[in-house]
């Protein structure tokens, strides 16, 4: 089918929103030629995925993009992005902060973000357009996939006219979405946990609904917990700053466009009567899906095509975002020569189980837990027992943003760490193997992630030199790119709790240490993932 000289670039990426954009960028970057491939020649006007947390603005800072993408904000700096959920309705007067995700600001490099995936994408295609590596195929869709020893064919299909490629490559990644063509053409199973609810996707324009909640200022999004629901929420939006929304919210079963007023609906959540005039109303059904593996041979999946579940709490394009760094090194190292041969496997090793555990510990989890509290407590029978227990809640809603903290403990690429990869952890700034990297500045000035290479770094803050230089000369035998910082600054070495760090080009830490022992090359061979 394809020999090693016929190939017409290094990865296919099928699918263009950000998840696939940033795939490409991050390869693209690293000198990687790939091809990306997305059905639609605009982005599409639906405003999902605002969310964009603090690690996420990490990557597009490495992207090249991070200030452009804050310009494309949607709602004034000055008046913020917070989060509120409220009982019964948004007037009710029963109400605290939710998704608090300052609180963890401390251990990032940038502050996070809030604007709609449209503009998002059109960040990232302008990024895109600008390296040389990338080409792109607007309006053109997959439609076939075929692998072999060698490597990939993707058949394409121009979706207007009869324009028909074949793209050849060593690899191939959907990042197709939910229904993804490219999982179904590799036969890549799901697992799926179904809560039999319909959900409807309101987005409308209303200058009253921004008078009325003009009384939360900095709030941009809002959830609605009413007894009634079960504990699925309510949810609004703003896409702009006093005029456009979004909401979901569960809706009977049968529900279409024309049997349902969606008006009164809105209504009720809110509170209070408002102008309503409607852009657009959809559907879709509130299920978890996982893939039961992230790859077959040379097809790798990642973001919604991996993963899929309920818009709850902004989890959704960050994770797929984090797919997307963790994957970029690793085909970058393969397709260079230097990974080892269990590279690859270690990305679904890797993100799958963080997947499962965010789904299960914070989406259904919320789900759960607000059901549990909306039938124990109702301000209507037991006032004082309602609102000590909302009081405790406002607590809850902070160790949300501070326990989610995904991780790469017990990874095999991971020296140092027992357990699994999970969602659940603990932000420190202690170097912890399998955990993201915390920001310091060095004597120079600069912070660490300013001088972040674009391979693996070793962080020395005061190892005696000669380990340093056997760490130089490991790599270089390796064909590693490794840059070395050395730092004997006051304080950086006791906030990190080590002599000695290795950090991937992920951002995550490989192996860290607080004496000089142990064989570098062997440290490096399995953060490779190659056998010692």
């Amino acid at each position: 089918m394809t020999s090693s000289n016929d190939l017409d670039t290094q990865v296919v990426i099928v699918g263009g929103g950000p998840v696939g954009t940033g795939l490409a960028i991050d390869l693209g970057q690293r000198g990687i030629r790939c091809c990306l491939v997305e059905r639609y020649t605009e982005p599409q006007p639906i405003p999902k995925g605002q969310n964009l947390t603090q690690r996420t603005l990490e990557h597009f800072h490495f992207w090249g993009a991070e200030q452009q993408l804050r310009a494309a904000r949607t709602i004034p700096r000055d008046y913020g992005i917070g989060g509120l959920t409220a009982y019964g309705t948004l007037l009710s007067g029963y109400h605290h902060d939710w998704l608090q995700r300052e609180l963890v600001r401390p251990f990032y490099f940038t502050d996070n973000e809030r604007l709609p995936q449209y503009a998002t994408e059109a960040v990232l295609r302008q990024r895109a357009s600008e390296i040389a590596a990338i080409e792109t195929a607007y309006g053109w869709s997959a439609e076939n996939v075929a692998q072999d020893e060698h490597g990939v064919r993707v058949d394409i299909a121009a979706r207007k006219g009869d324009g028909r490629r074949a793209l050849r490559a060593n690899y191939v990644v959907g990042c197709d979405g939910s229904r993804s063509t490219i999982r179904e053409l590799a036969g890549i199973t799901q697992t799926r946990s179904d809560h039999d609810r319909l959900m409807v996707l309101l987005v409308f324009r209303s200058t009253g609904l921004h008078r009325l909640l003009e009384r939360f200022p900095g709030k941009s999004f809002y959830n609605v917990l009413h007894p009634d629901l079960k504990g699925y929420w309510q949810f609004f939006g703003r896409v702009d700053l006093g005029t456009t929304w979004f909401f979901h919210a569960p809706v009977p079963p049968d529900t279409t466009k024309d049997n349902f007023d969606f008006r009164r609906c809105l209504h009720a959540a809110v509170g209070a009567e408002f102008d309503v005039d409607f852009d657009h109303i959809g559907f879709w059904d509130l299920r978890v899906a996982t893939a039961d593996r992230y790859n077959d041979g040379r097809v790798f999946i990642a973001g919604d095509a991996a993963h899929s579940h309920p818009p709850y709490g902004g989890y959704g394009i960050n994770t797929g975002l984090e797919d997307a760094a963790n994957l970029g090194w690793k085909l970058t190292a393969t397709l260079q020569g230097w990974a080892g041969g269990r590279l690859l496997d270690s990305y679904g090793e890797e993100r799958r189980p963080v997947f499962a555990s965010t789904a299960r510990d914070f989406i259904e989890k919320a789900i759960h837990s607000d059901r549990d509290f909306l039938e124990r407590f109702n301000p209507q029978q037991d006032k004082s027992a309602f609102e000590h227990a909302w009081t405790e809640r406002q607590s809850g809603a902070r160790s949300e943003v501070s326990g989610f903290e995904p991780h790469y403990e017990g990874s095999s690429i991971v020296a140092g760490m027992t357990g699994q990869p999970s969602a659940i952890g603990s932000h420190e700034f202690a170097a912890r193997a399998g955990h993201h990297l915390a920001p310091q500045p060095l004597s120079s000035g600069r912070n660490i992630f300013d001088e972040l290479g674009e391979g693996f770094t070793l962080l020395d803050l005061g190892a005696p030199a000669a380990f340093a230089q056997e760490f130089r000369r490991a790599a270089d035998g390796l064909r590693v790119p490794l840059k070395v910082i050395s730092d004997t600054r006051a304080g950086g070495r006791e906030r990190y709790g080590a002599l000695l760090v290795l950090v991937r080009p992920d951002q995550f830490v490989a192996w860290a240490s607080d004496r000089t022992s142990g064989n570098p090359a062997d440290i490096l061979k399995r953060a490779v993932g190659a056998d010692p």
